[in-house]
């Protein structure tokens, strides 16, 4: 049975029976109902707080492990960013400058991608800042290896080229000539051994006995032979490219014809005496760009430094040339 419930009425000076209407009771369950959901939210900020759901404790180490992901594809970016610069200031610093080129122009290397906005997809997240700079750096990154990609690729023909004008520029004595005294004439003026009067001698005079062989000294291509029985006789032209060509003259015999190909220290013929000459010896020039040259400048390639310092003082002093 339920408690009935009594108020004192001051008028009256009896207690009276409180007696509820449908309306009191509507307004005390709203007032429990209401009661009950405040401290029924309040437990659930309570429990919340203390005590996560599995979905979101895995979706918050997903996050963390994601930011963890972009913090250590940035410290990769920087070490792969560090090995790119190193490999461009060795490209034009060492690697060109070998070759005698010009750096890889700089707008190249750092040329920008144009057009709209390339990350409009990433941004309105919370980590979209970080996202897109960490793209904005791989977008750098691979700019840069393209670049010196194709520097690399330059390079690689330089190198190639370099090689070839290695192996064609006149660099060996055109006779045998270890005890470097077969030079009986140098370069510049000298008397002539006709006129007697001193003359322009743009080559070298290599004295040797009639058929000593005559060796090309740089790759190359015939360009010319000729038996002219005056001035420079029997010779030949070879053709080296980058701007070189060598002449060989006063030959008894030559044993290579125009157009073909011949390598150094090849044989091309032997020593005489034909043409405008006063014994048997070899005449030998050096032209670069169309200016003859001093031929002792370009034996470097099979003398010792000693030697070549006692090749030049020899050929500086042989005054009177041989043709």
């Amino acid at each position: 049975m339920a408690r009935r419930k009594y108020k004192f009425n001051p008028s009256t000076l009896i207690f009276e029976r409180i007696r509820y209407t449908i309306r009191d009771y509507l307004i005390l369950g709203l007032k429990y109902l209401f009661a009950g959901s405040v401290i029924g939210g309040v437990g659930v900020v309570i429990y919340a707080s203390f005590f996560k759901d599995p979905e979101t404790v895995k979706l918050e180490r997903e996050i963390s492990f994601l930011n963890g992901q972009i913090q250590s594809l940035n410290n990769e970016l920087d070490t792969l960013e560090s090995f790119a610069l190193d490999l461009q200031l060795k490209d034009d610093n060492v690697y060109r400058s070998i070759f005698g080129s010009d750096p890889y122009p700089d707008h190249q290397r750092t040329g920008g991608i144009g057009g709209s906005d390339r990350y409009r997809s990433l941004k309105g997240f919370d980590n979209s800042a970080e996202i897109i700079e960490t793209k904005k750096r791989i977008g750098r990154l691979q700019r840069m290896l393209v670049a010196q990609s194709k520097s690399f690729e330059d390079i690689f023909e330089l190198a190639r080229d370099k090689d070839a004008m290695l192996q064609s520029i006149p660099a060996i004595q055109p006779v045998a000539n270890k005890d470097l005294r077969r030079i009986a004439s140098g370069f510049g003026m000298r008397i002539h051994p006709i006129y007697k009067i001193a003359k322009m001698h743009a080559g070298l005079d290599f004295t040797a006995d009639e058929g000593t062989e005559v060796y090309a000294t740089g790759d190359g291509r015939i360009e010319a032979v000729d038996s002219k029985l005056s001035g420079y006789g029997h010779h030949v032209v070879i053709q080296h490219g980058f701007g070189f060509e060598t002449l060989y003259a006063h030959l008894s015999k030559v044993v290579v014809k125009p157009g073909e190909k011949v390598i150094r220290g090849q044989v091309i013929g032997y020593v005489g005496n034909s043409g405008t000459s006063t014994g048997a010896h070899l005449h030998y020039e050096v032209i670069k760009n169309g200016e003859k040259m001093d031929p002792v400048f370009y034996f470097y390639n099979d003398i010792t430094p000693e030697q070549y310092e006692d090749l030049l003082q020899r050929a500086a002093n042989a005054n009177q040339s041989l043709d």
